[in-house]
C-alpha cells in the first residue's frame, strides 16, 4: 500500500541531503575577495552610469512591456486551444474568436497611439 510512495521518500531525501550538503559547503569554504578598482566600479549594462538609477523611465517602455504580457497571455491561451481543436465544440471556437477580437482591437488602438513606433 505504501510502496507507491517509496520513490517520492528517496527524492525527498535525496534534494534534503543535497540542500544540507550546499549549505554546509557555503558556509565552510570563504568566498574569494580580491577586490580591483574595475570591480568596485558601478557599471549599467556594461556602461558607466551617467544618471542617477531613480531617473523616470520613459512611458514607451512600459507600453512595450504591457503589450508584450498582453501577446504573452494570448499565446498561452491559445497554444492549448490550437492543440485541441479537432476536439472543441463550435461554442468554444466562438469564444476563442471573441477573445481574439478583442486582443485585435487592443492591438490596433496601440498601433493607432504610435506605441509600437521607436524613435
Amino acid at each position: 500500500m505504501l510502496q507507491g510512495y517509496i520513490p517520492i521518500l528517496m527524492l525527498l531525501c535525496v534534494s534534503v541531503v543535497l540542500g544540507l550538503t550546499m549549505l554546509v559547503l557555503g558556509i565552510a569554504l570563504p568566498p574569494r575577495r580580491k577586490p580591483t578598482p574595475e570591480k568596485l566600479l558601478p557599471y549599467e549594462s556594461g556602461f558607466d552610469a551617467r544618471e542617477d538609477a531613480r531617473s523616470p523611465f520613459n512611458i514607451r517602455y512600459y507600453l512595450v512591456a504591457i503589450l508584450f504580457i498582453l501577446f504573452d497571455i494570448e499565446l498561452v491561451f491559445l497554444l492549448p486551444w490550437a492543440v485541441a481543436l479537432p476536439a472543441i465544440q463550435p461554442a468554444a471556437i466562438w469564444s476563442m474568436l471573441i477573445f481574439l477580437g478583442i486582443l485585435a482591437v487592443g492591438l490596433l488602438y496601440e498601433w493607432r497611439r504610435g506605441a509600437l513606433e521607436w524613435d
